[in-house]
């Protein structure tokens, strides 16, 4: 007797793959526009993570800079387009469960149906990784920035200009959150059938060498400690996706 498919397991059309998209798109710019809005219009807040964000800079200034202690700006919009990007970036964060909650439900349709039960794991598992990426990336910043602001010697005064120091501790943080979802992106591909640990242990080397080509590539500066920082984590990272794949799914 044929088998009835069951609804959430029948063969998606393009179109269909289309509209569910757009789905995951509009509900995800939603989860990211309305904190970023909040946090926007709340100076206690914006000041909260204003200072928060430039507490290593400070700290740095403080042991290397005896002219000047924190960061200057010098273009009269930086006062409103500073805090409007410190909004936007904790508007993403914010948003993460839900951008990962619905990339997962773009994903599960492809999946089989004993593999779906992998959903709260694999939210938790991102988010975890992105905080533990964004955390070492904050903790680590000042060890790059006394290189580059004492390169020059004692006698060129550094005077941070706050919208490119904020730029970069954003972007140092946003690529360390990223990168650290690599297990996820690895595990996920396994799942689908795409890479298996035995495909990833045959191409180790090159993949240790990618890994620390794109960490110099990816890093914002020129100092040597935020690549080698960057690498090391994410070697660890791929050796356990490895393991993952191995025990867990036996791929």
């Amino acid at each position: 007797m044929a088998q009835v498919m069951r609804s959430d397991d029948r063969h998606m059309t393009v179109v269909e793959h289309l509209e569910e998209l757009r789905r995951v798109l509009i509900i995800s710019l939603i989860a990211f526009a309305v904190p970023t809005v909040v946090i926007a219009v709340t100076p206690p807040i914006r000041m909260w993570l204003l200072d928060l964000l430039l507490r290593p800079l400070k700290d740095v200034l403080g042991k290397t800079n005896t002219v000047i202690q924190t960061a200057i700006f010098t273009s009269p919009t930086e006062g409103l387009t500073i805090p409007l990007k410190i909004a936007a970036f904790a508007g993403l964060v914010i948003a993460m469960p839900v951008i990962l909650w619905q990339i997962w439900t773009f994903v599960a349709p492809g999946l089989r149906p004993a593999e779906r039960k992998f959903a709260g794991p694999f939210i938790a598992s991102a988010l975890i990784l992105f905080c533990a990426g964004a955390a070492f990336a904050y903790l680590i910043m000042p060890l790059g920035l006394t290189f580059l602001a004492t390169f020059m010697g004692p006698d060129v005064a550094y005077f941070p200009d706050i919208n490119e120091y904020i730029s970069f501790l954003l972007m140092l943080v946003l690529i360390f959150g990223v990168t650290f979802e690599l297990p996820v992106a690895i595990v996920l591909l396994g799942m689908l059938g795409i890479v298996s640990s035995r495909w990833l242990r045959k191409r180790r080397r090159a993949m240790w060498i990618g890994i620390m080509f794109a960490s110099l590539i990816v890093t914002p500066g020129a100092d040597p400690f935020t690549p080698c920082a960057l690498a090391i984590p994410l070697i660890i990272l791929f050796e356990s996706s490895i393991l993952v794949l191995d025990k867990a799914f036996r791929r």
